[in-house]
């Protein structure tokens, strides 16, 4: 048999009506649910454009860093063909030319 002691301990274990008050979770109106949709829509479509800029601007920069690229081989091939033509001259001249 349970004694008034045992009763009080079970009480005590269970919750209050304000205990369930604070757990229950509110539901979002059809209208709250509808603007929070609309908001995610706006942040995906800032988002979007976000992205489309990074993506412009890192094809711009790849453009740039290939045209540098051929023009740094441009400008090699031009050093190497004068270095070839001063050690002909030198040549030429009996000048030894040294690094």
């Amino acid at each position: 048999m349970l004694e008034e002691k045992d009763i009080q301990k079970i009480k005590e274990g269970l919750a209050t009506t304000k205990d369930l008050e604070r757990l229950t979770v509110k539901l979002a109106t059809r209208e709250e649910f509808d603007q929070f949709r609309q908001e995610i829509k706006q942040e995906f479509a800032a988002l979007r454009e976000q992205i489309q800029a990074l993506t412009i601007s890192i094809d711009k920069l790849v453009t740039a860093v290939e045209n540098l690229r051929q023009e740094y081989f441009a400008i090699k091939s031009q050093v190497d063909r004068h270095e070839k033509w001063l050690h002909q001259i030198a040549e030429k001249l009996g000048i030894k030319l040294e690094y």
